[in-house]
């Protein structure tokens, strides 16, 4: 299978398809043109081969993660060197803002110059020549020209949105997944084998945990290793050079809202010739962790991404030679497990994702402001934003400017019971929010930990990662305006008999 994320090798510079539209602004996949497009409409002809226009001027989507070496003769035959990701330097005012990259990644036109881009429904694609099937079969052929075989192995609208999330990330490229579980397994496969050692943080979401404590041990022969993040000793003392191939983290932890040490724990990584994958669902366009130097980052693209509770996907965001490599017909996870994205969801999510950066502040807004009125009434609260929260500075060290600290906060009832009591009256009497898993949906969603998106860990495994039986998990929303949904939390409260005693903050991740 021909690489999509990098130039033909053999036909370097020389572009078909779309790419010859006059509509045509940006190249399938990750590059886009930067020479005007030819003024003639030949797609239907050059798509499947009887003829090609020559583009002598290329760029990727992140020029400054990408090189091409030329000879004296022009470079005629030379292949497009895609560099790695420049790894920043620790602190947030040495990152970039997201926004801004996405907004330079401009989606392409419609099929027909309309302002949005179209829907390639297609499951498969025809060619005018049997010679062009092979040829895009043997590798000669593929998606960065415009090629297409069939949708499991590359379909035009995902790889748009793949360009995207490469772009909101930092990274050469990324691929989009039918989900987020199938992105967080197919790299641990990949980057894995069988038999390979695994070093992952302690307090992770259910699913995850799951995934590394049995599934991968068990189908796979991973071998698992969990240590407490936050202790740096400990992860470099875990990681076994030769055998470790992968340190896994989430970003901010699920759900205790643990902070990890990117910058750090990537150099550990690197120190230990081993590759940090990073999960970033808690704090899209808030952290970078490829520009802190994560190798991987994956998502949920079903929570803050999307932002509806209405789309279930995934995406993998890295360096293009693991991408690639995930889509090998032979060895390739993301090839040869199938968790493909439909066309018509990767169109939703593209649609939704220029006005990401502005929901993002939102939540994050409101949560700082919720957290800060609940500390007020004694209430046991964790949030990065405030200052005894034992990240903060940490995490102000490593986010965006002007994000804020997330739009998730803890609130430790004490007990289960308490805590069901509580979520209980802020849905079904005051309205403040919804009992529900998940997150970044626009209303508040809430969830005892506990008892649900941390069930398939043991009571030992939730006590010693720092989940307490009455931590409930909240997703700030921020539809209604914030004084109504506050008077709705502060009515629900004034519901539970005895209030809650006042006390000195202890955060609900302490392990």
């Amino acid at each position: 299978m021909h690489p999509p994320f990098a130039n033909d090798i053999r036909h370097p510079g020389r572009v078909t398809g779309l790419c010859a539209s006059r509509f045509r602004r940006s190249r399938r996949g990750l590059a886009f043109l930067t020479s005007p497009p030819p003024r003639s409409h030949k797609r239907n002809r050059e798509r499947r081969g009887i003829m090609a226009e020559t583009i002598p001027s290329l760029a990727f989507s992140n020029p400054k993660s990408t090189s091409r070496e030329e000879d004296k003769d022009g470079g005629a035959g030379k292949e497009w060197a895609v560099a790695p990701v420049a790894k920043k330097a620790r602190g947030g005012s040495g990152v970039g803002d997201p926004a801004v990259a996405l907004a330079n990644a401009r989606h392409e036109f419609g099929e027909h110059g309309g302002v949005n881009m179209s829907i390639e429904a297609s499951a498969t694609f025809t060619v005018m020549e049997a010679e062009t099937m092979r040829r895009m079969f043997s590798g000669e052929l593929g998606p960065d020209r415009d090629f297409y075989i069939y949708s499991r192995h590359f379909n035009p609208t995902v790889l748009n949105l793949g360009r995207q999330m490469a772009a909101i990330e930092g990274t050469e490229a990324a691929y989009c997944t039918a989900s987020g579980m199938s992105a967080i397994s197919s790299v641990l496969i990949q980057l894995c084998g069988a038999g390979g050692h695994v070093v992952a943080s302690r307090c992770l979401y259910g699913g995850t945990h799951a995934l590394l404590s049995h599934f991968l041990p068990r189908s796979c022969g991973i071998r698992v290793t969990f240590v407490d993040i936050d202790d740096l000793d400990a992860v470099r003392a875990a990681v076994k050079e030769g055998e470790t191939k992968v340190l896994y983290v989430e970003t901010v932890a699920n759900p205790t809202l643990a902070v990890a040490d990117v910058p750090r724990l990537s150099a550990i990584a690197r120190e230990k010739g081993t590759m940090l994958v990073v999960d970033n669902t808690f704090a899209p366009m808030v952290v970078s962790p490829a520009r802190l130097g994560a190798d991987v980052v994956v998502h949920s693209v079903s929570k803050f991404i999307s932002g509806g509770a209405d789309i279930i996907a995934g995406a993998i965001c890295g360096p293009a030679s693991l991408v690639n490599s995930m889509m090998d017909l032979q060895q390739g996870a993301l090839m040869l497990l199938g968790p493909t994205m439909n066309a018509k969801v990767a169109f939703e999510i593209s649609e939704r994702l220029p006005h990401l950066s502005l929901r993002m502040k939102e939540h994050c807004h409101r949560a700082l402001e919720y957290a800060t009125r609940m500390r007020k009434l004694g209430l046991k609260v964790t949030y990065p934003g405030l200052d005894d929260h034992p990240h903060h500075d940490l995490l102000a060290s490593i986010a965006n400017p002007g994000y804020g600290f997330g739009g998730m906060l803890c609130l430790d009832m004490g007990s289960e019971e308490r805590a069901n009591k509580l979520m209980q009256h802020l849905q079904n009497t005051t309205q403040f929010g919804l009992m529900a898993v998940s997150l970044g949906y626009y209303e508040t969603l809430m969830s005892c930990s506990g008892s649900s998106t941390s069930s398939e860990m043991s009571p030992e495994e939730r006590t010693r990662a720092g989940i307490s039986p009455g931590l409930v998990r909240l997703s700030v929303g921020y539809s209604g305006t914030l004084e109504q949904r506050w008077s709705q939390f502060e009515r629900a409260l004034a519901l539970l008999h005895p209030p809650p005693s006042s006390h000195k903050q202890q955060p609900a991740l302490l392990l």
